[in-house]
């Protein structure tokens, strides 16, 4: 399980430090995507494999399915973590998240994401301004 926050700064080579307890549980390779609202995903081995079996059986004959494939896949990268619990950024991905120089590690449950530090500030200050109101929705779905 992946929960927390830590900010981080990105080297010159666009390198980034995830938390020794994230690492525990990544394993040594990672596979690292284009994630939702700006970020970058962080997946296990174990954890991609079955985000690639759900998008096996999204229906190809539809443009949605095949554009979220697209988005999904295209950028993804199998990384590895350096002696110093280091993970090279691709620079396209870097490009897609804005990240410049400050990073947010943060855990999701079941995945990491990576943000820059303005864009993360700024979903977390909208996400909190509606946090109950979000709550009240989702109820049916936590139980």
């Amino acid at each position: 399980m992946f929960i927390g926050e830590y900010r981080h700064n990105t080297d010159n080579k666009g390198r980034i430090i995830i938390p020794a307890r994230f690492r525990d549980d990544l394993g040594e390779r990672v596979v690292l995507t284009r994630g939702l609202d700006g970020c970058i995903t962080v997946y296990t081995l174990a954890q991609w494999d079955k985000v690639l079996e759900g998008l096996r059986v999204l229906p190809t004959t539809k443009k949605e399915s095949r554009m979220y494939i697209h988005m999904l896949t295209a950028k993804a990268a199998e990384c590895e973590f350096d002696a110093q619990g280091r993970v090279l950024l691709p620079q396209s991905l870097i490009q897609e998240a804005a990240i410049e120089k400050e990073c947010v590690v943060i855990g999701v449950v079941d995945h990491v994401e990576i943000w820059s530090s303005l864009r993360w500030d700024n979903y977390y200050a909208d996400a909190s301004a509606s946090f109950e109101t979000i709550a009240e929705q989702l109820t049916e779905y936590v139980k």
